[in-house]
């Protein structure tokens, strides 16, 4: 059986894939897999598998379309985010959870202020800013969260402050 860290690259899988191998679409979707789920489960918390099925299968049937090789990661990552936030609509989800992926060293226990301080946000503030981490701009979340450009912008500022707010603790 082959394993994730045998298969070969994605990048190098990607024309064998868009040509109609089988063989080169399975590998480059097993390959991807761990990163689409990871992105999955940080907006959706517990339907991650769902949306990662959801989004397999939007990159599967929209692959295609890519025609810059070098943009595979970055149109993974939006059809993802697009698919996890339809997945957490779909479902009603309540909580999203923010999973910083960061090649800095951090303290572990921020990790866990961030999510404690994201889950004492209103749901609409923790989509705006889980959707900012992934690289978002205004009118990608408007057009995503079905909302006009200025509630996205108004709904970002208010839940930058409130979650500065939170995470400093008061001077009192």
């Amino acid at each position: 059986m082959t394993t994730v860290s045998e298969l070969p690259s994605p990048l190098t899988l990607l024309p064998r894939a868009q040509a109609g191998d089988e063989h080169a679409m399975n590998h480059l979707l097993t390959g991807i897999t761990p990163y689409v789920a990871r992105i999955c489960r940080s907006i959706t918390h517990d339907d991650g598998a769902d949306a990662t099925q959801e989004a397999l299968l939007a990159i599967y049937r929209g692959l295609g379309t890519l025609r810059e090789p070098a943009a595979f990661y970055g149109w993974v990552r939006s059809v993802t985010v697009r698919e996890a936030v339809r997945a957490a609509k779909r479902n009603g989800e309540e909580r999203a959870c923010l999973h910083l992926e960061s090649g800095q060293e951090t303290n572990p226990l921020d990790a866990v202020h961030i999510s404690d301080v994201l889950e004492r946000l209103s749901r609409a503030h923790r989509q705006v800013l889980t959707l900012r981490v992934y690289g978002l701009n205004e009118e990608e979340m408007a057009e995503l969260l079905s909302l006009p450009v200025g509630t996205v912008r108004s709904r970002l500022f208010r839940a930058r402050r409130r979650f500065q707010e939170a995470w400093q603790p008061s001077a009192a």
